[in-house]
């Protein structure tokens, strides 16, 4: 139980890095000079599904893996719902084109970095948690 809950939490706080860097990317205009269209506002409504799914995401670090490889763990678990953002929720609930390029023909590469963030952020919170496995 202690392993699930560690992993839930770190998962968490990676949504949440995760979602400040969307939110900046928006604000600062730098999704809008790669022509991406994806420039959400800080809302609980936006962030709080966002926290509870990096959460559930997070429940995939508990495979047991790359243990000592907490980077590249991270980085490679966060292909899961970076395939699933541009598979599937953009194209049939969001309605925005396979790999959202209805978003912009960068939309692909900034997901990647921004699920890139969530995995990296939630490894290290792994890694330096006082209850980690």
């Amino acid at each position: 139980m202690n392993k699930l809950l560690v992993v839930f939490a770190a998962g968490c706080f990676g949504a949440l890095m995760n979602s400040l860097v969307v939110w900046l990317f928006g604000k600062y205009g730098i999704s809008a000079m790669l022509d991406v269209t994806i420039a959400p506002h800080l809302t609980p409504a936006w962030l709080y599904p966002r926290i509870v799914w990096g959460g559930i995401w997070g429940i995939l670090f508990i495979l047991p893996f790359l243990e000592e490889k907490w980077l590249f763990k991270g980085f490679l678990l966060s292909l899961f719902p970076t395939a699933v953002q541009l598979f599937y929720i953009f194209p049939e609930i969001a309605g925005k084109g396979m790999a959202g390029m209805d978003l912009g023909m960068f939309t692909p590469l900034l997901v990647f970095f921004f699920n890139w963030v969530w995995g990296i952020m939630t490894a290290y919170a792994i890694k330096v948690s006082p209850a980690a496995y």
